[in-house]
């Protein structure tokens, strides 16, 4: 395929959003660059992406490329179709939306709750810890500036269904990538502390042992997240 890669407002290059001297390998580096763009809708729903195109934008090899779809393919963020190569993945739409949060609804609160009685005091302070890191201002809407938060966020979630002591639930969130599609969908940095705020009340009721409180608090924060993202349907 030698169609030309979308363009869109954002600088597309393999260096985007480092900083600092840290070091970042290139096919992570490649990773999160085609993840800015397909995060912030530079590149369009639907859009057919070119391999080639891609490597030679970001001045790469085709290797690191194919690795980086693959692992957005994994994300939901694209999708591969037979003669038709790699496209962007659709957004969801209402309906879909609605169908992520009633599972959601069905094992989250179920987790918080078994978490409230099995989670360990390691395991509880590993949850603060990264909610106090969630805390810090966001500065603008764009994926390289709330790409920390959505993945803490992701995490503590995580760590919940973890110390739930269910295997099956802790694989199934994490398969659902429920966090990716979410932020895809809408983001504003002033939903932040919310999250936090709700965030805060799901780990106290796990911290003093209350599994209906745990599992009240998870099923507020859902309910409450699920009407701040249909936000992007009436924009």
């Amino acid at each position: 395929m030698s169609e030309p890669v979308p363009s869109g407002g954002a600088e597309f290059r393999a260096d985007a959003g480092t900083a600092g001297p840290a070091k970042v390998s290139v096919r992570e580096s490649v990773f999160q660059s085609l993840k800015a763009l397909l995060m912030d809708h530079d590149l369009e729903p639907g859009a057919r992406l070119s391999i080639d195109g891609l490597a030679r934008q970001l001045e790469v090899s085709q290797t690191p490329v194919r690795e980086a779809l693959a692992r957005c393919e994994s994300e939901g963020l694209v999708v591969r179709r037979p003669n038709a190569g790699y496209l962007v993945a659709s957004l969801l739409d209402q309906a879909g939306l609605d169908d992520l949060y009633d599972v959601r609804l069905l094992l989250e609160p179920a987790a918080a709750a078994r978490a409230a009685d099995h989670a360990t005091p390691a395991e509880v302070a590993e949850m603060r810890h990264t909610l106090d890191q969630m805390t810090p201002a966001l500065r603008g809407d764009t994926y390289q500036a709330y790409r920390g938060f959505a993945e803490l966020d992701a995490a503590f979630h995580n760590a919940i269904a973890q110390a739930s002591r269910s295997p099956l639930i802790a694989d199934t969130l994490r398969r659902f990538r429920a966090h990716t599609h979410g932020y895809r969908l809408f983001f504003r940095h002033g939903i932040a502390g919310h999250a936090v705020d709700e965030h805060r009340a799901v780990l106290a009721a796990i911290e003093r042992g209350d599994p209906e409180a745990a599992a009240a608090a998870m099923r507020d924060h859902l309910e409450t997240s699920r009407s701040r993202l249909k936000s992007a349907y009436r924009e």
